[in-house]
């Protein structure tokens, strides 16, 4: 199984470009929480070893990693609220954590590498996007795994406040625990009320 690597920064590089984002966001599906976005600008003389998609990572490694990163790179976050997921739709959503998350980069990249087809309208530098681009890129991984550990965390806060949905199990996805404790519990704040498990129980006839 391949490994992500540094080619698409050092092809960055190569074209001109000096400082190199990746960018990923973590929690488009759930049906609870914000989106979380995150940008990473990597030091390629002190890359932490073992990155690759967060999914492909036990939670033990993730976190280390997690702080690995923080050390070592330059890392932004960004995450567009409940609120502007239900006003925009996740897409736009998802786009605009990203554009936060670049914004809050310590310096301003050149050159962004975004995970997926799609790239945000509003991102004004240059970019190319990368499908599956957390198993092919360094610094997508960076971004992936960092994105979903500040999720997980901020869901497992959620989970202290709003007991009863597993959100510190499930991270607000449409587990069969989530969606029955739903049906029991109600909808909280949290709930992305324009995804359709929600919207209808909110609008049932």
């Amino acid at each position: 199984m391949t490994q992500p690597d540094y080619k698409f920064e050092t092809d960055a590089h190569d074209s001109g470009y000096d400082l190199i984002c990746g960018v990923d966001e973590v929690g488009r599906g759930p049906l609870a929480g914000p989106v979380m976005a995150a940008a990473v600008i990597l030091d390629p003389n002190n890359i932490p070893e073992g990155l690759n998609d967060s999914k492909k990572l036990t939670a033990k490694r993730r976190e280390a990693l997690y702080e690995q990163i923080l050390e070592t790179a330059d890392v932004g976050f960004g995450e567009a609220s409940v609120e502007e997921i239900d006003e925009i739709n996740i897409l736009q959503a998802s786009h605009l954590a990203m554009v936060r998350a670049v914004a809050n980069l310590k310096a301003r990249p050149d050159y962004a590498l975004v995970d997926g087809k799609m790239l945000p309208k509003s991102l004004n530098i240059p970019a190319a996007g990368i499908i599956k681009g957390d198993a092919k890129s360094v610094s997508i991984s960076a971004a992936s795994i960092v994105a979903k550990i500040r999720r997980d965390r901020l869901m497992l806060t959620l989970s202290q406040q709003f007991p009863g949905y597993g959100w510190e199990r499930n991270q607000g996805y449409p587990t069969k625990e989530h969606r029955e404790s739903i049906h029991r519990l109600g909808i909280t704040p949290h709930h992305r009320r324009s995804f359709k498990p929600i919207h209808n129980i909110l609008y049932q006839a």
